[in-house]
């Protein structure tokens, strides 16, 4: 039985959600494997829609196991509260794991991750402010609080104190902030401690076993490939690893034992926050895109930026991923367009360029070159398979599977759970 690695193909927003509940039905373990509580899913099941920030989607399905991993930064309040609200639903949450290795967001995290995008100006990442990446620098520092530490008093009193000793001078001196208590952040994690020790579990050794034993594990990255902090769009990137290698790493889980890697891809592209973004539209058709898309972030409540497909992208996203499949979704937004552009390429100082260019300079740089397919009209939501798509809809999902450069086996035509065709099984 398969372990598959499901991710997005482009800036995030994709619509992993509804693809990770889509499968969820079929699985036993769904994993988030990185990223913390910036990220955001929206599934839709029947009339009722859920925003899932922190949680794995897999939460929504009464058969599978939910699990956070290792490699995700937890913000315990966020935790509990979106546990309360799903609970309060009448969806039931006891399932969920939580790796005792992941670590934690503090209030110092936070408070840090605001003031530093606020004096930074016009040179701002455009963060969430929620405190993600001063937890992985603390992380990758060595001062990180896990969630196992909030067990043991003494081992979180000594790790707080060394942590704030240097957060301290930063606030107070650099920034003009008051200084945080110690005793104030030990007596708030402590307090968490009792409401998630029923969730903690060593995760590696379990999914291990799991696969072992041949159930069905899917591994689930927040964000997007080109937010990914190697191989994304530096510095303008979150602070781990979405692409497949984040999944080994934030799981414990190793690369022989992974079978399938599906890239979400959005019908046309997206992007959040600052960074550069070649097929953005700052037009009226970028503006129909995010009014029909409903392109607001889950998490942060931000209109998204919207453009045309870009295949550049998608290409990239194939090989750094090794992606054996795309989910592609939203196809239904473009219905209504005579014509769709597609980005196949990218001027760059008076060259065509095919492939992502590794140079910040260049893709700041870079001005897409378009193809133009024709569009469609007819309402396709109702569709059930390929051959039910208009003749251009099919022509407009065969134009990108074939410069994408991996197979589309689904396509999501609704937001709706079962607003999807199946092409070929991830199973």
């Amino acid at each position: 039985m398969p372990a598959l690695v499901l991710l997005g193909a482009q800036w995030g927003d994709e619509g992993k959600g509804k693809a990770t509940d889509l499968l969820g039905g079929s699985v036993d373990y769904v994993v988030r494997y990185q990223g913390g509580n910036n990220a955001g899913h929206t599934v839709v099941v029947g009339d009722q829609k859920y925003a899932l920030h922190l949680l794995p989607s897999g939460i929504l399905s009464p058969g599978c196991t939910p699990v956070i991993g290792n490699g995700v930064v937890v913000d315990p309040a966020v935790l509990l509260s979106e546990l309360s609200g799903l609970n309060a639903r009448g969806i039931d949450t006891s399932k969920l794991l939580i790796s005792g290795n992941a670590h934690l967001i503090t209030p110092y995290h936070t408070t840090l991750d605001k003031v530093t995008e606020r004096f930074l100006g016009k040179r701002k990442i455009g963060t969430t402010g929620r405190g993600i990446g001063p937890a992985y620098a603390d992380k990758i520092n060595r001062v990180g609080i896990r969630v196992q530490d909030i067990f043991d008093e003494s081992i979180l009193r000594q790790k707080v104190e060394a942590a704030l000793d240097f957060k301290n001078q930063v606030l107070a001196k650099l920034y003009n902030r008051r200084a945080i208590a110690v005793e104030q952040v030990v007596e708030e994690l402590l307090g968490y401690a009792d409401q998630l020790s029923g969730f903690v579990a060593d995760t590696t050794l379990l999914l291990n076993n799991a696969i072992d034993d041949g159930q069905v594990v899917l591994f689930e990255g927040g964000q997007g490939t080109l937010l990914d902090v190697d191989h994304g769009t530096y510095p303008f990137v979150t602070s781990s690893n979405p692409t497949a290698g984040g999944a080994c790493t934030g799981t414990g889980v190793g690369p022989t034992k992974i079978n399938r890697v599906i890239g979400i891809l959005k019908a046309y592209t997206t992007r959040v926050g600052a960074g550069p973004f070649p097929t953005e539209l700052l037009d009226e058709d970028g503006d129909k895109l995010r009014t029909i898309g409903g392109e607001r972030g889950v998490t942060t409540g931000r209109d998204r930026r919207c453009g045309w497909f870009d295949a550049v992208i998608a290409r990239y996203a194939t090989r750094v991923n090794g992606l054996t499949d795309f989910f592609l979704t939203k196809l239904d937004v473009l219905t209504g367009w005579e014509r769709i552009p597609v980005c196949v390429a990218y001027e760059i100082d008076g060259k065509r360029v095919d492939e992502l260019p590794y140079s910040q300079t260049d893709f700041h740089h870079a001005k897409p070159i378009y193809e133009t397919l024709p569009g469609w009209s007819e309402d396709i939501t109702q569709a059930k398979s390929f051959d039910q798509l208009p003749k251009n809809a099919q022509k407009y999902v065969s134009a990108l599977e074939e410069m994408s450069g991996a197979p589309i086996s689904a396509i999501g035509v609704g937001p709706g759970r079962d607003e999807t065709i199946q092409i070929n099984s991830f199973l």
